[in-house]
């Protein structure tokens, strides 16, 4: 092991107190990175900068000088970055036991695989060209041309992606994975979210203060990979929902992992046509509906703000669009699918099945109403409220009693 990732026992149960992507390959050379990624990299090295007063000097440089300004190598020394963004795929030796690698996987009817290595400054459009990212057609409301968007928003794969290669936690000896899946994107990278929180960004206005990599993220922003303001994730947010998709989703559960979820399809038509009508809808509004859509529960706080401006009915937490949006949306069809009728539409029918055929068995009233309860309601929530409505009617109402027994009760009327 090199003696740069000798690292004591304290240091691998938290965070690395030294940025790995600094260090040095002390027997590498530049004949050991790409040229073709060199020179790919210094021509968006000088699109990045073309404003600046060193512009003209670019191409003057040598490679040596170039590496150095754009703070991938160190007084002309290969680093571990140097080696991630621009080294040879046989070069991943001088950074072992460290793991410089990106799979693609895919998932489905279809199964494939392949790996990518370095240089990840070229390869990650090689990791794109992998995706199949068909076109997509939105019928909405009212409109006689489809809208047609790309399943995935080019932009926002590469930004996954590349997020992923920055805040890897290279200590972990982990590859980057990346499943596609027919209708989602599950990008996967070592290493907890290391600042902060999703909201952070994404409702907030937060700059980051530290990075896991801080030397590999500056180059990545140099050579027009990344920003380093914090705004790529708030500008995934907001791609997505432009283009009227589910928005992504962080999973958090495994403390060395970071798992992030990308869309490529439609959950709810109502969530959708809603973006559609309602393009004055914030980021804030936007997301707390997002979780709606996937059955995600929400603060009351947030139902209370929903149910205020009118964009969600039900009881809590059991909520789902409101009857107004449906109505806007023309998907009357899902709202009474999810609505819920009141107490007194089940109760009579209950006492009209029992006028009819003198009494009912707990099985009858199951068979009646269990396909007439709202779809948001799981079988055990369904079972749970037949049960309040019977001993309503019976202790409360003093409709109807039991003259059976409790195992085996039979209805009737009072």
């Amino acid at each position: 092991m090199l003696p740069f990732l000798k690292k004591p026992e304290k240091i691998w149960s938290s965070e690395p107190l030294i940025d790995w992507s600094a260090q040095i390959c002390e027997e590498a050379t530049i004949e050991d990175l790409d040229e073709e990624a060199i020179s790919v990299a210094k021509a968006k090295y000088k699109a990045e900068n073309k404003n600046r007063p060193f512009a003209l000097e670019i191409d003057k440089w040598d490679t040596t000088t170039f590496l150095d300004k754009a703070k991938v190598t160190i007084n002309g020394k290969i680093t571990n970055t140097a080696i991630i963004l621009l080294g040879k795929p046989e070069s991943t030796n001088f950074i072992s036991p460290a793991v410089a690698r990106i799979t693609w996987k895919l998932e489905g009817e279809e199964s494939a695989y392949e790996h990518f290595d370095p240089p990840f400054y070229l390869n990650v459009n090689k990791v794109y060209q992998k995706i199949r990212n068909i076109k997509y057609k939105i019928l909405p409301d009212n409109i006689l041309i489809p809208i047609e968007v790309d399943k995935y928003e080019q932009w926002v794969i590469l930004e996954a992606l590349n997020n992923c290669i920055a805040h890897q936690d290279y200590f972990l000896q982990s590859k980057i994975i990346v499943i596609e899946r027919p209708k989602e994107l599950i990008f996967t990278n070592a290493g907890s979210f290391f600042e902060g929180t999703v909201e952070d960004y994404t409702l907030g206005e937060k700059t980051p203060e530290k990075y896991r990599n801080f030397f590999l993220s500056q180059a990545m922003n140099n050579l027009g990979m990344i920003d380093t303001v914090g705004h790529g994730i708030k500008k995934m947010f907001y791609l997505q929902r432009n283009r009227y998709f589910p928005l992504p989703e962080y999973d958090f559960s495994d403390p060395q992992r970071v798992y992030l979820k990308i869309y490529g399809h439609i959950i709810d038509e109502n969530y959708t046509k809603l973006l559609i009508e309602r393009t004055d809808l914030d980021l804030k509004t936007t997301i707390i509906l997002d979780k709606v859509q996937k059955r995600q529960q929400i603060s009351r706080e947030a139902y209370l703000f929903l149910k205020k401006n009118r964009l969600v009915e039900g009881r809590y937490p059991n909520i789902f669009v409101a009857a107004k949006i449906a109505a806007i949306t023309g998907d009357r069809s899902s709202y009474i699918k999810y609505r819920a009728f009141d107490k007194a539409h089940y109760k009579k029918m209950i006492t009209d099945f029992i006028t009819q055929f003198g009494a009912a068995s707990r099985k009858d009233i199951d068979k009646l109403l269990m396909g007439k309860l709202p779809d948001i309601l799981d079988e055990k929530q369904k079972f749970k409220k037949i049960n309040n409505l019977l001993s309503e009617m019976s202790k409360k109402d003093g409709s109807t009693k039991n003259i059976g027994t409790r195992k085996n009760p039979k209805w009737v009327l009072t």
